[in-house]
């Protein structure tokens, strides 16, 4: 899996308003009214991440979600990372 560079990260982030580029990663926080609510979230996110083989850190606490995005096996961000976080944005 090819990493992508600087430039394509800027271009891509551009399209995935809530997202920001820490280090090697990109990571978004999720608030929702209550905690059962984020913890559908959290399914929902693990059934899209299995079925595309590319899956997220996860931290909750109570109603917040923080995903956090990198392909491990390429030392960085990759076309899989920005993918998966705009199906979780939909």
């Amino acid at each position: 899996m090819k990493k992508l560079s600087e430039k394509e990260i800027s271009q891509k982030l551009k399209k995935i308003p809530g997202w920001m580029k820490q280090n090697k990663t990109i990571t978004r926080l999720y608030v929702f009214k209550k905690f059962l609510g984020a913890i559908a979230f959290v399914n929902w996110v693990a059934d899209e991440a299995e079925g595309m083989d590319h899956h997220p850190d996860i931290f909750i606490q109570y109603n917040k979600v923080r995903l956090t995005l990198s392909t491990h096996s390429a030392g960085g961000l990759t076309h899989l990372d920005f993918e998966l976080a705009r199906k979780v944005d939909r």
